[in-house]
Formats: structure tokens, C-alpha cells, sequence
């Protein structure tokens, strides 16, 4: 199965931007929707956006609409995640994950059976 390894976090000032990055080893990247979550401390961990597995639709919590765009290159096999006009409520471990059901947008983690480490973004106010 794929493995997954997130990069870009990082401290931001409120109002900045980040980017972060998933790459994929493994089995193809292109079988896999992917979907990005996050989780705060003491809180559970909440779905933030979801792509199919050829980008040509997407999906993301109300809370980051119009500031996150979720964007996926197959031939790189890497996954995106642009973040805008962050927030202090943004801060928490950012994960990316893979769900083989490749044309499903799951806000659902257990539907998602591969997990990347996670990469921590702080939002300083």
C-alpha cells in the first residue's frame, strides 16, 4: 500500500500562509482519493478536505472554505494543501491520508486506511 510523509508546517503569524506537501512511496498514488485532517490539542481529530483520485473534485469543512484549496499531483505523487488567511484556530497536527475507495470524499477518518505522521502548524495571533 502507499506510505505517506507530510512537510510544511511550521509557525505563521494570523492572516499569513502555508503550504503544505504529502508525498507518496509505494503503490500508485493515482488509485487513492486523498483526504487532509487535522487535530488539535485535547480535541478529536476533524476533517478539513478531501480530493478524488484525479483531482477533478473536492470537498472541504465549512470552516475552511474559501481559504484552503486542497490540489493533487499524480505525476509527482503529492498532495496539497494551500492555506490562506490562517487563523489561530487553525493550529493543530495536520495529517494526510489515503482512502482506496478513490472516488469518495469521506469526511469520515475511518474510511481513510493510510495515515501520514502529521506536521504541526501554529498559528500565532
Amino acid at each position: 500500500q502507499v506510505q505517506l510523509v507530510e512537510s510544511g508546517g511550521g509557525l505563521v503569524q494570523a492572516g499569513g500562509s502555508l503550504r503544505l506537501s504529502c508525498a507518496a512511496s509505494g503503490r500508485t498514488f493515482s488509485s487513492y482519493g486523498l483526504g487532509w485532517f487535522r487535530q488539535a490539542p485535547g480535541k478529536e481529530r476533524e476533517f478539513v478536505c478531501a480530493i478524488v483520485w484525479n483531482g477533478s473534485n473536492t470537498r472541504y469543512t465549512d470552516s475552511v472554505k474559501g481559504r484552503f484549496t486542497i490540489s493533487r499531483d499524480n505525476a509527482k505523487d503529492t498532495v496539497y494543501l494551500q492555506m490562506n488567511s490562517l487563523k489561530p484556530e487553525d493550529t493543530a497536527v495536520y495529517y494526510c491520508a489515503a482512502d482506496s475507495t478513490y472516488y469518495r470524499l469521506s469526511t469520515n477518518s475511518d474510511a481513510y486506511e493510510v495515515w501520514g505522521q502529521g506536521t504541526q502548524v501554529t498559528v500565532s495571533s
